[in-house]
């Protein structure tokens, strides 16, 4: 067997694998299943033909929902019907999902007032739109001798986000870097 041929098995066995959601109707073929109604009730144990036959009376599909059980459980459902649930459930847990991003300002010890109040502002805006604020002073050269100085300038920052903010990290020497983390206060 070429290589060629082969990675295009192994693919498909990949894809069919990745594929794998539920068997339905004519694709089970355990000799034995549980077989669980459409309203919920237990119909008790029988062979898939019999289960399958008394799916296509009601209209409905015969579903595996539980493979590895012994024996493999199996619901009479409506099978379209409930991929469109389970989509549309999906789709709600998606947008109520809100995801927090990291926003960073960065500083030099040198910084002026004018443009450290400017920082804070954008810093506010960030807070108060969820989001978590990495703020970082960087050191070049000499300034490595005075990190003392970073240091105070990072806790009056936090001082003056203190209305919006928690501290949840104090400032942290890494490198040339120090930086602290800012974390929305959850309004209550």
């Amino acid at each position: 067997m070429s290589s060629h041929l082969r990675f295009l098995v192994f693919v498909l066995e990949v894809l069919t694998i990745a594929k794998l959601e539920h068997q339905l109707n004519e694709e089970i073929r355990d000799k034995e299943i549980r077989v669980i109604g459409a309203e919920g009730g237990q119909l008790g144990i029988m062979s898939a033909e019999e289960a399958n036959r008394i799916a296509e009376e009601q209209g409905l599909d015969l579903v595996k929902i539980s493979p590895n059980a012994v024996p493999p459980v199996c619901k009479i459902m409506d099978y379209s019907k409930f991929c469109f649930d389970q989509k549309k459930k999906e789709k709600e847990a998606k947008k109520n999902q809100r995801v927090v991003e990291v926003k960073e300002i960065r500083m030099s010890p040198s910084i002026d007032t004018n443009d450290l109040n400017t920082k804070v502002k954008s810093a506010l805006k960030f807070l108060g739109d969820g989001n978590r604020v990495k703020v970082s002073v960087r050191f070049r050269g000499r300034e490595m001798a005075h990190t003392n100085i970073g240091e105070k300038l990072l806790m009056d920052f936090a001082e003056a986000c203190a209305e919006v903010a928690t501290m949840e990290k104090n400032p942290k020497l890494e490198g040339r870097f120090m930086a602290m983390f800012l974390t929305p206060k959850t309004s209550k």
